[in-house]
């Protein structure tokens, strides 16, 4: 099969890394890819946006399936286009794709579906937001309605930073995406990742993940797109799992193929473990970003033939199976991020850094320019590795990490610091 992998972070290069390595590849392309994908696939410079040039990209190449791996181009419609042109792509269409593109239609799907998640309000009027949160009061979470490349939401400890994120929204900081925001209760408890691949009516579970999307150590910081991750989720019970498919994944798909607008694709369901059970705190429509990583390293199963049964409604007929050995990913960031930083700056020791056989060093945000690897966006490398123990892959990926030579980068030093405090 001839694939075109569309996107460029550190998500797309785990999926290349194991899309290469299925038997029912011949050619792998990917656009825009960045320096740690060329090793493993022809990049080829095509924009996204441009439906029509990557249908005439498709046409020409003989592409026989499309993966689409960031959102904004689910959101846009895509997959859509793709498939009216006869094309496959393994995605969700843009209707399905509000799941994450909207954070009230999903709040929507909830109140229809009787799917537990933290009680809500909605709001396009700044002063009936702000009015909301003093009836409320803190601690509470402002989330911007869209895409907001996962800086939109807010936990607020105290009113007045409740405050400041509504006008943040409405203030035009997330543009489009802070027209609307949904303003929810506080929820306590551990958070968890849960992903399936659904074909429009059945969801295959795939594994649990557990993020970290505070930027600094001990959980404190600025949110970000994830600083790193580990799987499986030891908080995701057995028993957590099979309520979280009954309870969560399983009336959504039905709902979504109620309303006429199938679910296809990888439903990532962003999880609250609280002392009721598992309440969702929202969907995302594609794998997480660190948390791909560690999953494409515990797959045992072929990814492409999932994605292929998922395209084709034909996932009853495959399994995902996975590997016992824990996996981590330390994410390796730009200096000021997720604030202001700077790109071109020289990275090296990469070859050291992945000398190990359980180590993979995967691309997030690089560019390769006269035989020199350089930074190209805030999160930059992913330093991901195997173990029999979460301590095991901590200790292995942080020493690649120390092979590393990037002056201007910084990672968190504590990933996978829950998991180890249950091991010990």
């Amino acid at each position: 099969m001839n694939v075109l992998l569309i996107g460029s972070g550190g998500r797309e290069h785990a999926l290349a890394w194991a899309l290469a390595n299925s038997p029912l590849l011949s050619t792998l392309y990917a656009a825009p890819g960045n320096a740690g994908i060329g090793e493993v696939a022809t990049l080829v410079s095509l924009d996204a946006d441009d439906h029509a040039a990557v249908i005439g990209f498709c046409r020409e190449k003989q592409i026989d399936l499309v993966v689409v791996g960031p959102e904004a181009p689910l959101v846009a419609g895509l997959v859509d286009d793709l498939e009216a042109a006869g094309i496959k792509a393994f995605g969700p269409s843009k209707a399905a794709a509000q799941l994450e593109g909207s954070k009230a239609f999903t709040k929507g799907v909830c109140d229809e579906a009787d799917i537990p998640t933290a009680g809500y309000g909605r709001f396009d009027r700044k002063e009936d937001a702000l009015a909301y949160i003093r009836e409320k009061g803190a601690p509470i979470v402002v989330k911007a309605d869209g895409l907001a490349a996962g800086k939109g939401v807010v936990v607020a400890m105290s009113e007045e930073d409740a405050l400041e994120a509504v006008e943040a929204c409405f203030d035009g900081s997330f543009g489009e995406a802070g027209a609307e925001v949904v303003i929810e209760e506080f929820m306590e408890g551990e958070e968890a990742s849960f992903f399936v691949i659904v074909d429009g009516t059945t969801p295959l579970p795939l594994a649990t993940a557990q993020d970290h999307k505070r930027a600094f150590d001990g959980d404190t910081g600025p949110n970000t797109g994830g600083m790193g991750a580990y799987s499986p989720a030891p908080v995701m019970s057995e028993d957590m799992i099979e309520r979280t498919m009954r309870e969560i994944i399983e009336p959504t798909v039905a709902t979504m193929a109620k309303r006429g607008t199938p679910f296809k694709g990888v439903l990532y369901a962003g999880l609250m473990i609280t002392t009721d059970g598992p309440k969702l705190i929202e969907y995302n429509t594609r794998f997480g970003d660190p948390e791909c990583q560690v999953m494409m390293l515990r797959l045992k199963d072929d990814i492409l033939t999932l994605m292929l049964a998922s395209a084709e409604g034909s996932l009853n007929k495959v399994s995902a199976r996975w590997h016992d050995d824990v996996a981590l990913t330390v994410v390796m960031a730009a200096k000021g991020y997720p604030g202001a930083y700077e790109k071109g700056t020289n990275i090296s020791g990469l070859a050291e850094a992945s000398s190990d056989a359980d180590v993979e060093v995967f691309h997030a945000g690089t560019k390769a320019s006269d035989g020199k690897i350089l930074s190209n966006g805030g999160r930059v490398l992913n330093i991901t590795a195997r173990g029999k123990t979460v301590r095991e892959a901590r200790d292995r990926a942080y020493a690649a990490v120390e092979k590393v030579d990037w002056p201007d980068g910084f990672c968190r030093s504590d990933i996978g610091w829950r998991a180890i405090e249950r091991e010990s």
